[in-house]
């Protein structure tokens, strides 16, 4: 194909010089027939704006680029049997999708491949041109929205990879987008399960301070229970309870069509990329969740691409946000029993109880990232949630009672393992060979709810005064006469009551000891 400058020089020099044809193509290298069908075409155009009075038909040719009408060329190599062949790979790939197996469809290379398997001689852009005209055909049209300030808001799941603690992590990134502001709120959760769908939801309210009249989902698994014939889903118990303490309307996209809900699919991946692609490592997941949300203010505070800023938009939506009606309290319940190793077990994680309660039915509320352990309507204790698998969570203070019995089942207990560091450096320093004198010292603690640290200070304490003496008795004595804060009294006076009346015991025995005593007079 000719570039437009030779057409325009071969109009020149015909027209303007008056150049013959042959002289045309020799000075420009170009077939006599190329430069007479550029002729003919000019003076056609010509004819037609002289007879109808309008340049534009002149003006078009003279502008517009060479081209080549293919339309009546003959395909050589894409035969009728070759596109019968291609229609029905494209048919396949159609069944898969339905059947759930889009992941396992045939690309276009794939198919070009397959087709040379089979014997075909055909190129690989001739094989994407004809897909892409099918394509083509089929391409929807889209309708521009009008969003009214407070009625709908989106959200969506995705998941980001972090170091927490020095450990690499899947987690869940929970994100709500407005419709009509683009405002955007994201938190972090472990699992993208019922519990942190609510609890989401949950926080995101209070967070605006209100609630979207329409709530926009995909086919989530959280969000939908079933679907009912081809359109129809039955939306999860998690969803109504939602909706009916909350009061919104819900709405589910169509399978597959994600532009349905188009500023949360923007954001997942904006919000992602900005908080996350300079910072991955974190100390734990709370630190994790402040970065977050600092970044999602940053850019609610940044202009869109239309000038407005999200913070201000959003301060126009709460006028028509319904009124917060408090916060919901987001779990699940379980009634699990303890086991001889005074645990429950959740999923294939065990989690432990005071040892009082072995062989009772306990009620657990579950919530996403915590559990609480209640008998009797009486609240036990609570933990954090793991997430892992065949965990042993276990609190020392919960084995108090079964220690005092059995002392020597301290020093390789899992308990004593998981003990907090603090517990942990008191026993290696001064009662690694003394197990039941330091449980009975852990219940004094636990009596009085002192805490641990206190507990390590006061041990320091004693030992700098009595270090070849430290017993459960002087460290009980100092705690009992500490008031109940985290500065420790360090006075010598109480350390000398104590040695001064030690010895006057010992001073009492002796003489009970030395001197004779008269049983018949006792009688």
């Amino acid at each position: 194909m000719i570039k437009m400058d030779i057409k325009q020089e071969i109009l020149r020099r015909y027209f303007r010089e008056l150049d013959g044809e042959r002289k045309i193509c020799r000075d420009l290298h170009v077939n006599r027939k190329t430069v007479k069908k550029y002729i003919l075409s000019y003076m056609e155009a010509r004819q037609e704006s002289d007879k109808t009075g309008n340049t534009d038909a002149i003006q078009d040719y003279v502008c517009s680029a060479p081209k080549y009408d293919s339309t009546k060329r003959s395909k050589r190599k894409l035969t009728k049997e070759l596109e019968e062949v291609i229609d029905r790979l494209l048919l396949e790939n159609q069944r898969k999708k339905q059947e759930g197996l889009r992941k396992q469809i045939r690309r276009r290379v794939d198919i070009y491949e397959y087709l040379l398997r089979e014997g075909y001689q055909i190129g690989y852009t001739t094989v994407c041109n004809f897909i892409r005209e099918k394509e083509i055909h089929k391409q929807e049209s889209y309708i521009k929205q009008e969003y009214i300030p407070g009625e709908e808001c989106e959200f969506d799941w995705a998941e980001v990879k972090l170091t927490i603690a020095g450990v690499l992590k899947r987690l869940n990134l929970a994100v709500f987008t407005s419709s009509y502001g683009n405002y955007r709120y994201c938190m972090l959760f472990n699992k993208q399960d019922t519990l942190a769908f609510m609890e989401a939801h949950n926080e995101f309210f209070r967070h605006i301070g209100g609630v979207y009249q329409e709530m926009v989902y995909d086919n989530m698994r959280v969000a939908i229970r079933e679907f009912v014939g081809p359109n129809e889903k039955t939306p999860t118990d998690a969803l109504i309870n939602l909706s009916g303490w909350f009061h919104f309307r819900w709405r589910f996209c169509n399978v597959r069509r994600g532009n349905e809900k188009g500023h949360v699919e923007r954001s997942v991946e904006y919000v992602r990329r900005k908080a996350f692609c300079n910072k991955d490592t974190f100390e734990s997941l709370e630190t994790a969740q402040k970065h977050l949300v600092a970044t999602c203010s940053y850019l609610n505070a940044l202009p869109s691409s239309t000038g407005k800023i999200p913070n201000v938009l959003l301060d126009q939506e709460r006028i028509n946000l319904w009124k917060y009606p408090g916060q919901m309290d987001c779990y699940l319940t379980q009634s699990l029993k303890v086991d001889k190793y005074s645990t429950i077990c959740m999923g294939t994680n065990r989690y432990s109880v005071p040892d009082h309660l072995v062989g009772k039915m306990l009620e657990v509320k579950i919530y996403s990232n915590e559990l609480k352990v209640y008998f009797a309507h009486g609240f036990i204790c609570g933990h954090e949630r793991s997430f892992g698998k065949h965990h042993w969570i276990i609190s020392l203070d919960h084995y108090l009672k079964t220690l005092s019995r059995k002392p020597g089942a301290l020093h390789g207990s899992l308990a004593l393992t998981q003990a907090p560091e603090t517990v942990r450096e008191v026993y290696r320093s001064w009662f690694i060979n003394h197990p039941r004198d330091f449980v009975e010292l852990l219940q004094f603690c636990q009596h009085k709810a002192i805490e641990h640290h206190r507990l390590l200070e006061t041990a320091i304490y004693v030992s700098s005064k009595t270090p070849d003496n430290v017993s459960a008795e002087k460290i009980m004595a100092m705690l009992g006469n500490q008031p109940m804060s985290n500065e420790i009294q360090k006075t010598d006076n109480l350390i000398d009551e104590i040695e001064n009346y030690a010895n006057l015991q010992l001073m009492e025995i002796s003489s009970l000891i030395s001197s004779p005593v008269n049983m018949g007079g006792m009688a």
